[in-house]
């Protein structure tokens, strides 16, 4: 029997009335389609995904005056990858391994915690969370051991769960935040390198009732399957095919469309299971009543490189000859950025794309289509090895970019000079067993000779289709997701420095920065309270992040490995 702990902080707090149901406003679809500056609803601040913060308190002129207000451990190690969610004085924190932490958003004091026992024998790729939903008067949380559940905001009870996965026979897992839409909460599962088939599910939020379910690799008659094997060797390829949706979704609340990513195909070679492949490292538009797929646009076909297309892309306006033209826009894990149309009714047309940093795999790209041609010598595959750049952490791995209305930039947070070399075999699916089709101890990250920086900031103009200024840091990869404000400031962190960063919006100068006792993984987000404008993020280094810096030791002398621990630091203006 599972057992779940609630660690008072608050039970004793509520049971004296310091805290009363009143303290929480419910958080409804209204609020949610049109969050209140002062609060942060979402993981990207809102359903368009645009990591923006209209308050504009803190600015180019001050910033250099923001001081801690206060700052709390979380009690776990590895990478935190959560941003903080606040709504009124509750501030919400998801942590790796199955903890969730409220505190009241001004002081810092802890309200509740809520933690999910760990099953005995449980493993997975990456142990870590990337945040809750907010809807009524309940917190959502998807587990790592694949289980949904709703949490009351007010005291941290278990209300009610549901299950997504079974992780002893599916071999998948949930790092993903959730995303409400309508009463019901939709979440998918990581797992491509053990050969999960994708999916997505949407659970009522009320009652935990199941609603749909949609698969990103149709079965055969589906539409889709057809870019799968029909027969021979592989003709089963699309039942473990990959294509997990391990990020959350966009929403498009005025039309009513869903815009999720798709992950990289399973086994990582694309010879053992030749075709297209759909919906693989695709961009899905879903129907939210039933899941029901409207439209695609597949990024690259025959994935090869572990490039998931997992990070759906920013909802958009752009303006083309005098109008307001419906758009996407993403800076995707294969080095380019595109540029799509997107009609009321969620069809998704490609406009154009550029490289933003180098790819020595595509070869010339269809102006019409936006079809990749690629240099088959770069592209892996059953005993043959191959070298390819970027690695299969891509130009922009899974930290969210952000898109400022005021200034019309998009802000990714990259990584270039560094390329992949690879030998495919041919691995059985054992469930919970590695079978990517690569010795994962034979990963082979090689960065270039001399390499003037790996990581960095670049600011593109979304109607202009140009970089307008970057920074890079010639010493750290970025794992950092962004926020950028009405008032013209980025705040970013993702380097082994552990720095906490503010920027010139318009121009990338450095304004201010703040050493935490861990490297920055997490987006940060923004509230206010009183009329106060406060910046929070969470510090806690690990994962992925971790790993490359130790390969960064081994080739280049950097330091071995970044302090870990998470904690959370909330940022205020100084008197």
């Amino acid at each position: 029997m599972k057992k779940y702990l609630q660690l008072a902080g608050l039970a004793a707090a509520v049971a004296a009335g310091v805290c009363s149901a009143a303290d929480y406003k419910p958080v409804t679809d209204a609020r949610l389609a049109n969050p209140e500056p002062e609060n942060w609803l979402l993981t990207k601040g809102n359903y368009a995904g645009w990591s923006y913060t209209p308050l504009e308190q803190i600015t180019p002129q001050n910033v250099s005056k923001l001081r801690p207000v206060w700052s709390a451990a979380t009690n776990v190690g590895s990478g935190h990858e959560a941003p903080a969610i606040v709504n009124g004085d509750y501030m919400f924190v998801s942590t790796p391994r199955n903890q969730v932490l409220a505190f009241d958003s001004k002081t810092g004091r802890v309200l509740w915690r809520y933690q999910r026992e760990m099953p005995e024998g449980f493993g997975a790729l990456h142990m870590t969370n990337r945040g809750v939903a907010l809807w009524g008067d309940k917190v959502y949380i998807a587990s790592i051991d694949c289980m949904i559940s709703a949490l009351d905001a007010k005291t941290g009870k278990l209300v009610w769960e549901a299950e997504v996965c079974n992780w002893q026979t599916d071999s998948a897992y949930i790092t993903s935040a959730p995303l409400v839409v309508k009463g019901k909460v939709i979440v998918g599962p990581s797992g491509g390198e053990f050969g999960v088939r994708g999916f997505l599910k949407a659970f009522d939020a009320q009652t935990g009732k199941l609603a749909w379910t949609r698969y990103s690799v149709p079965a055969p008659g589906e539409p889709g399957s057809e870019t799968w094997p029909q027969q021979g060797q592989w003709k089963d390829s699309w039942k473990n095919g990959g294509g997990t949706m391990w990020m959350p979704g966009n929403y498009d609340a005025k039309n009513d469309v869903i815009y999720w990513g798709v992950g990289n195909g399973a086994p990582w070679l694309g010879d053992q299971r030749p075709g297209d492949n759909l919906f693989l490292t695709s961009v899905l538009s879903l129907n939210p009543d039933n899941g029901n797929i409207i439209s695609h646009f597949q990024y690259h076909w025959n994935d090869s490189w572990d490039w998931a297309g997992m990070n759906a892309p920013t909802l958009v306006e752009f303006d083309r000859n005098g109008k307001k033209v419906p758009g996407l826009i993403s800076a995707q894990r294969n080095g380019n950025l595109y540029w799509l149309d997107r009609d009321a009714k969620g069809k998704i047309t490609y406009q154009k794309s550029t490289p933003y940093v180098k790819n020595t795999v595509f070869t010339s790209i269809d102006p019409k289509t936006g079809r990749p041609t690629y240099d088959e010598a770069a592209k892996p595959a059953t005993n043959k090895t191959a070298t390819y750049c970027p690695s299969l952490w891509g130009g922009k791995d899974w930290p969210y970019e952000a898109y400022n209305p005021k200034t019309g930039l998009l802000y990714i947070p990259f990584n270039d000079n560094h390329c992949m070399t690879l030998t495919g075999m041919i691995q059985p699916r054992i469930p919970g067993q590695w079978s990517a089709g690569v010795d994962i101890n034979k990963l082979d990250l090689k960065v270039a000779d001399n390499f003037p920086f790996i990581g960095g900031i670049q600011a593109w103009s979304v109607d202009g289709g140009k970089e307008v200024w970057r920074q890079t840091y010639k010493h750290s990869w970025n794992w950092g997701s962004i926020l950028t404000t009405a008032s013209g400031v980025l705040f970013a962190g993702g380097t082994n420095d552990r720095k906490f960063r503010a920027y010139d919006a318009k121009s990338g100068k450095l304004l201010w920065e703040f050493p935490t006792p861990s490297g920055i993984i997490s987006p940060p987000s923004s509230f206010s309270i009183d009329g106060k404008q406060y910046i929070a993020v969470v510090s806690g280094w690990g994962v992925d992040a971790q790993w490359i810096q130790g390969k960064m030791h081994d080739q280049a002398g950097w330091e071995k490995a970044v302090p870990e621990g998470g904690s959370v630091w909330v940022f205020a203006l100084g008197d």
